[in-house]
């Protein structure tokens, strides 16, 4: 099974939860309530989208074939109380 890295883009909605979108796969789309439920929700949807173009013999995006998971730098949400 292969890992590849995708550029997600968190954005707070006004009405409350959050939406994650991507330049890596411009059908990606996915909400939550939280940052967590929705980067779940997101991953998911990059999976399948992977799969799908593998299945269909579609080149991956350009961006996705370059990224491996090797050394990469994350930013991650961490919860403190105050």
């Amino acid at each position: 099974m292969m890992e590849k890295l995708v550029n997600i883009k968190l954005e707070k909605l006004d009405d409350g939860g959050y939406l994650a979108t991507s330049k890596d796969f411009e059908d990606l789309m996915a909400q939550g309530e939280t940052i967590e439920e929705t980067l779940e929700i997101a991953q998911d949807v990059a999976e399948k989208l992977i799969e799908s173009y593998l299945e269909h013999g579609d080149p991956l995006p350009p961006a996705i074939q370059k990224r491996d998971i090797k050394s990469e730098t994350f930013v991650v949400p961490v919860k403190a109380a105050a």
